[in-house]
């Protein structure tokens, strides 16, 4: 399927725009022990509504060399004990990539995309030396993921067609039968409701 990348950077920490707080705690907690089992979780429970399909193939072992590779970090956002979403740090030269960045489908629209891109973004700025922090997005994406990209300050610097995920032409991935469909009410606001 034929889509339009976007190459978004940020080049300073001054230029970061902070999304304002959601009304829930939410944690962001950095998985400092590598986790084939927990990290291939992440992937498909944020990246099946998007296609994200190309680690579906690894084994335990290529998960593992890439979660040990030299400057990979695993940042989780956790509300109530549960996993909301995540991102990946890639560390080369100065340069930080966000290699994987989203929400968990029942977390969306609460209010969190911002808020834990600004948290990913403080991340990506606190080693010294780094001196760009940048990603890639496409059409394939949610649609609020260029918006709440360029509204926290980052700027698009590359854009390109290209052909993206073939698996995209095909039948959605889930990552169980059913998993892709309208989040139920959180327990907070079940309970404000009763």
């Amino acid at each position: 399927m034929l889509a339009t990348r976007y190459y978004l950077q940020q080049t300073s920490p001054d230029q970061l725009k902070p999304a304002k707080k959601p009304d829930i705690d939410v944690q962001l907690v950095r998985s400092a022990e590598p986790s084939p089992e927990f990290n291939r979780y992440l992937y498909t429970a944020v990246g099946s509504d998007w296609y994200w399909a190309f680690r579906l193939g690894w084994d335990w072992q290529q998960w593992m060399d890439w979660l040990t590779e030299p400057g990979h970090e695993t940042w989780v956002a956790w509300v109530r004990g549960t996993p909301a979403g995540y991102a990946e740090l890639v560390r080369r030269d100065g340069d930080v990539e966000i290699e994987n960045f989203g929400l968990v489908p029942s977390f969306i629209g609460r209010g969190l995309g911002g808020h834990l891109l600004t948290e990913v973004l403080r991340r990506a700025w606190e080693v010294p030396g780094t001196t760009r922090v940048w990603l890639h997005t496409n059409t394939l994406d949610s649609t609020q993921a260029l918006h709440n990209y360029q509204a926290r300050g980052m700027t698009v610097f590359q854009v390109e067609d290209n052909v993206e995920k073939p698996q995209a032409d095909g039948a959605k991935l889930e990552p169980w039968p059913g998993a892709n469909r309208a989040a139920p009410p959180s327990p907070v606001s079940r309970a404000a409701s009763d």
